[in-house]
């Protein structure tokens, strides 16, 4: 059993935090609790320390190429100081990792990569490197914090000069000087809520946790776990890497067809994608309520009558609809809204029906 890693905020937290090993991590899954701190990301703020996600910068003359070729999204469309959501794809069409795609200079890029996915993703990125490209594993060096919720612009602004309300949704701006540490500062996240991803020096991250909670705390904003990213994610329809994607689940039929741009030019898995599209999903991801009492849970199988049409991705309680929810990838004849669906339960079949995604969008 190899060690599990740890960021450099363990420390700082380690006593006030339920540790669980994660992705190769020991990471917290919760402070106050989870339902606490998601209901603090929904209506004020929360802080997530993510210091355990990848980071690769990609450079040279052939980068772009590059980043074409190994992603599903339309990399030429970035300026610098644009952020992009994409796929890394198998020739078969399955998911290596998904990603976010930072032009950060004429030719360099920064991807941020999801932490169980690192040696993968690099070496399947070397695999298919040229001569004009350099990839550099930064992901040791950099630190990275999520400020998430209504109250994380007013807040962070307290500890900077920089007009954070210029950067807009999926853009970022470098060097940005945050309580003294220099920071790219990211409007983006995975919670659905408005909010920023900061990236920074590794040895800093101490510093600037204690510094945003105290600027945050009259406010009611809250250190924050695992447990509440994934309840959050998940209302908002965010897929996680091994449940709603997968080398055996693409893109198409996880619903991010958003994320895929057929036209191009040619990308690994291109033709795969472009095979499924034409001829049709044969199975897609759909929301699904709880209709009998019981908890739909990660892997469950789905049925109508006795056939088994699929399985459950991720499920919970809905902190914020306090109702049984659940991602389900089904056979797409089974996936109109209020179509009824059993899922097995410990043994159980208990009633389900298919309902719109996501379970929750923020008030604009």
């Amino acid at each position: 059993m190899s060690e599990l890693k740890r960021t450099p905020l363990y420390e700082t937290y380690r006593t006030e935090a339920k540790m669980v090993p994660f992705g190769g991590w020991e990471m917290p899954v919760q402070f106050v609790g989870i339902k606490q701190e998601h209901e603090a990301v929904r209506t004020k703020a929360g802080l997530f320390d993510v210091s355990h996600m990848g980071e690769v910068r990609i450079s040279g003359s052939g980068a772009l190429p590059f980043i074409q070729k190994i992603t599903t999204n339309d990399a030429s469309r970035l300026q610098i100081g644009d952020a992009q959501y994409a796929i890394m794809c198998y020739p078969d069409g399955g998911t290596v990792d998904d990603l976010l795609v930072y032009r950060t200079g004429e030719n360099e890029y920064l991807l941020v990569i999801n932490a169980s996915n690192i040696d993968k993703d690099v070496a399947w990125m070397k695999e298919h490197q040229t001569d004009e490209v350099t990839i550099e594993n930064i992901s040791d060096d950099i630190a990275q914090l999520a400020l998430q919720g209504p109250l994380a612009e007013s807040v962070l602004q307290t500890l900077t000069e920089t007009d954070l309300s210029e950067i807009k949704f999926f853009k970022f701006k470098q060097n940005v000087n945050i309580a003294g540490v220099p920071t790219l500062v990211s409007r983006t996240g995975y919670t659905g809520e408005d909010g920023f991803e900061l990236y920074f020096a590794r040895a800093e991250a101490p510093k600037l946790w204690r510094e945003i909670l105290a600027a945050g705390k009259e406010q009611g904003v809250l250190p924050c776990g695992l447990g509440a990213r994934d309840t959050l994610r998940f209302e908002a329809r965010l897929p996680l890497y091994g449940q709603e994607l997968s080398p055996e689940i693409s893109p198409l039929e996880a619903g991010l067809g958003f994320a895929v741009k057929l036209d191009k030019g040619d990308f690994i898995g291109r033709d795969a994608l472009a095979k499924q599209k034409e001829l049709g999903l044969a199975r897609k991801l759909v929301g699904i309520e709880m209709i009998d009492r019981g908890i739909p849970r990660s892997h469950y199988p789905v049925y109508v009558g006795e056939e088994r049409i699929g399985e459950v991705t991720t499920g919970t309680q809905s902190p914020t609809l306090k109702k049984n929810v659940g991602l389900a990838l089904l056979k797409t004849e089974f996936t109109d809204l209020d179509q009824v669906v059993e899922v097995e339960i410990r043994g159980k079949r208990l009633k389900a029906r298919v309902v719109k995604v996501p379970f929750y969008k923020r008030p604009k």
